[in-house]
């Protein structure tokens, strides 16, 4: 050595227990109704009323097929404790709003009240928000009209179909928050 630092690069690594790969996959039969599958965890979901399709398109209501990862998990913390989980957090506030105009340059990105353009309401009172996992779909590159707000969240009574994200019941979802971080893939199709 030439008494010279090397500097190391340093690589995220996942904890362990942490689920590297989850499979989302529709159940025969039923395209709007799922399963997420993982090595010790299973849980049923909804999909988008779309069915899940390859050639993704805004406001088709499918959920898109392909790897996509999470980026952070946001949540109402007047509608429950902070979820423990490996990923980036950020708790939701009542002006925070998701883009959904294609024509906009801050579309399918975190915008806030007050905002003309098409958006998401991200302050929800009907509890579908107060757990949302954003996931990498159409970010990098981002392009127009390829589906935008398309999120893990909690599901309706009954499983009723999406708008084209993956829906869980709170306690599946909690309990698969605690076991993934920003480098799980999600395979879904």
């Amino acid at each position: 050595m030439n008494g010279k630092r090397v500097k190391k690069k340093s690589f995220r690594k996942q904890k362990p227990g942490t689920i590297a790969r989850l499979r989302v996959v529709a159940r025969p039969g039923s395209p709007t109704r799922g399963l997420v599958l993982a090595p010790g965890f299973a849980a049923p979901v909804a999909l988008g009323r779309g069915g899940i399709r390859h050639d993704k398109r805004e406001g088709d209501g499918a959920t898109p097929a392909g790897t996509w990862h999470p980026l952070e998990l946001r949540w109402r913390a007047d509608h429950g404790r902070r979820p423990a989980s490996g990923l980036p957090l950020r708790r939701t506030r009542p002006d925070d709003l998701w883009c959904d105009a294609p024509s906009h340059g801050r579309y399918n990105r975190p915008v806030r009240a007050p905002f003309r353009p098409s958006h998401e309401e991200m302050w929800r009172p009907d509890h579908l928000y107060d757990l949302v996992l954003v996931l990498d779909h159409n970010q990098r590159p981002r392009r127009a009209r390829r589906g935008s707000a398309v999120f893990v969240h909690l599901a309706r009574e009954g499983f009723e179909p999406t708008a084209g994200c993956i829906a869980f019941r709170r306690a599946d979802l909690m309990r698969l928050l605690a076991r993934i971080g920003p480098r799980t893939a999600l395979v879904v199709g």
